[in-house]
């Protein structure tokens, strides 16, 4: 006898997630991140680890992009001195993984936006069971007419997170992201093809944005633009 379909979509459902179990290990991210499935216990307690479970299927951290993303804002804690506890800004914040990040290396407050209801739902639960306390953040849906508009905690901040696609983010910097970014401020952006990287930074260097660092996993980009001090 057939199972009938919604059933059998919870077996094949379980069976997706136990094999996934299975093969997702501890992704060490340069010199002090750790993506660590969430039902292993850490194999390198001197990491500051992102805990991350696979049914958030929104950003797992097993994509070159978001490591990328990770290791350049890593960079930015590590070229700061301490202490450096910028606000952060998550464009398309997915599960989340780059706010909590954010916020283990020492942000104060992280905004994230994405704009899908579950993918924000997504990064709540996420930040909660990476301990994260609930006055740290805020997840909501919208983009950056919504954050610039004033319909969230912040406008600007000191760091500013898009892990999105190339030819989104070139819109997104027709639509004022760079505007996001505060006056000394930095950007990282991902999800970007090496053969689309020009066209990025093309469109950064448009808002009066500089280049500082371009880093590479396989076919995949990601780059750390500044924007100038305030004259």
């Amino acid at each position: 006898q057939p199972l009938p379909a919604p059933a059998f979509k919870v077996i094949a459902d379980q069976n997706w997630m136990e094999a996934w179990k299975s093969n997702y290990k501890p992704i060490l991210i340069g010199k002090r991140l750790l993506i660590l499935p969430a039902w292993l216990e850490s194999p390198h307690p001197e990491r500051i680890a992102i805990k991350i479970d696979p049914g958030m299927a929104f950003g797992t951290g097993t994509h070159p992009t978001t490591q990328l993303c990770l290791e350049i804002t890593e960079s930015i804690f590590d070229q700061h001195p301490a202490p450096y506890t910028p606000d952060v800004i998550d464009v398309g914040c997915g599960s989340g993984i780059l706010s909590v990040a954010a916020l283990k290396l020492g942000a104060r407050f992280a905004l994230g936006v994405d704009i899908d209801e579950a993918a924000a739902q997504n990064s709540r639960e996420n930040a909660e069971n990476n301990g994260i306390a609930p006055q740290s953040l805020v997840f909501g849906v919208g983009s950056v007419q919504e954050v610039k508009q004033g319909d969230f905690p912040l406008q600007q901040a000191p760091l500013v997170l898009a892990n999105i696609l190339a030819p989104v983010l070139i819109r997104l910097f027709d639509a004022g992201l760079a505007d996001l970014i505060a006056p000394g401020g930095a950007i990282v952006l991902s999800g970007i093809l090496l053969h689309q990287a020009a066209g990025v930074v093309a469109a950064g260097e448009a808002q009066g944005l500089k280049l500082v660092d371009e880093r590479h996993i396989l076919d995949w980009v990601a780059l750390w633009m500044e924007k100038p001090q305030a004259a």
